[in-house]
């Protein structure tokens, strides 16, 4: 499992650039004009683990295989795109089918790249997308709560649920708060997901800025990460253009080239450090001499969840998980020094799974 991060934003703000090095490819092109990207380009990247590569030293894997990203790079929208201008409609549709939304903001001053409004505000570009968003949302519950009418008359369980749940959303769009701000309890939170709102995503900030910055921001990114704070969403500074410039660097020279920079990583490492808090993910392992593979869970998924990952068949037919922790096998030389340490655990059907758990899962067939 991984996960689909949608690239947002207004045009010419840097989502095709920051695209193009994120997946090491030059699928999406990259203009100075508005909607170069009339589909959505899709594109998966390796999720980086240095742990992955200790333990793949430590069982001697043949095989490395990490986890996967995907992003989808969804054209400029505009003002009115709610309401299907600049090809909205399309834009809408597509950002309904990412689990969380990457905004991307135009954190830098160029007067070589037009910016679509003629200025540079990324807060003020933010509230675009996320007024277009919203309007979009509104028109969608107001419809649904239409449809609904004659089955909640009848008393239908499963429409009273969606009538309740679409009038708390339509009572926080009418007041300008996006659907994330409204309270969702454990129980209601499925069909909460199932409405498919586009406010409802959790939304992570790109902060592109210029190239001087990148190590330490500047005055619009530092404007970008006041509002996430208050809104309870997450931001991350990246120079598109730097990393763009990485992707093209054979991986022995990228690490001199970040230091220049003052850098110690790229900006797709932070990228995905920061989609993964945003949607409360996490890795365990699998290691042999086969292969060693890293799984993108839940917080809070069971063992046999995280069996269900790898295959359905391990879930229905679960047993118990064999689990060492990612210290312990590291600090006793792997499986068979951390079985007769006694750090080897046997958990059952309600283990919930530890960030960085290396695990081989019993089933039946």
């Amino acid at each position: 499992m991984g996960f689909r991060m949608g690239i947002v934003g207004l045009p010419n703000v840097g989502k095709s650039t920051l695209f193009n090095a994120l997946t090491r490819t030059a699928a999406a092109q990259a203009a100075n004009f508005p909607f170069c990207t009339i589909e959505p380009n899709v594109g998966e990247v390796a999720v980086p683990d240095p742990r992955l590569d200790r333990l793949a030293a430590i069982a001697k894997s043949r095989q490395i295989v990490p986890a996967r990203m995907t992003f989808v790079d969804i054209a400029g929208l505009v003002k009115g795109a709610s309401k299907g201008e600049g090809l909205g409609n399309q834009f809408l549709a597509n950002i309904r089918e990412t689990d969380a939304i990457a905004h991307v903001l135009r954190c830098f001053e160029d007067g070589d790249i037009t910016h679509v409004e003629g200025r540079t505000d990324p807060v003020a570009d933010a509230a675009t997308v996320e007024t277009e968003l919203m309007l979009a949302d509104l028109e969608s519950v107001e419809r649904r709560l239409a449809g609904l009418v004659r089955k909640v008359r009848g008393g239908d369980r499963d429409a009273l649920e969606q009538d309740a749940l679409l009038r708390r959303a339509q009572a926080a769009l009418a007041e300008g708060r996006p659907a994330r701000t409204v309270a969702v309890s454990p129980e209601e939170a499925r069909a909460w997901r199932m409405l498919g709102l586009l406010t409802a995503k959790p939304v992570l900030y790109v902060c592109n800025v210029e190239e001087d910055s990148a190590a330490t921001g500047n005055a619009h990114s530092a404007a970008v990460a006041r509002v996430a704070e208050a809104e309870g969403s997450a931001h991350v500074v990246i120079s598109a253009r730097i990393e763009e410039e990485i992707a093209q660097l054979p991986p022995e020279e990228q690490g001199e080239f970040l230091a220049t920079l003052g850098l110690e990583e790229p900006g797709l490492d932070r990228l995905i450090r920061a989609g993964y808090r945003l949607l409360r993910l996490q890795t365990f392992f699998t290691a042999g001499p086969k292969e060693a593979r890293a799984w993108t869970i839940p917080e809070g998924a069971t063992a046999p969840q995280a069996a269900g990952v790898i295959h359905g068949d391990f879930e229905k037919g679960f047993i118990r998980a064999e689990t060492i922790a990612y210290e312990d096998y590291v600090a006793h030389g792997g499986e068979a020094g951390a079985r007769e340490a006694g750090k080897l655990r046997l958990e059952g059907r309600t283990y919930t799974v530890r960030d960085g758990d290396v695990m081989h899962f019993l089933f039946n067939t």
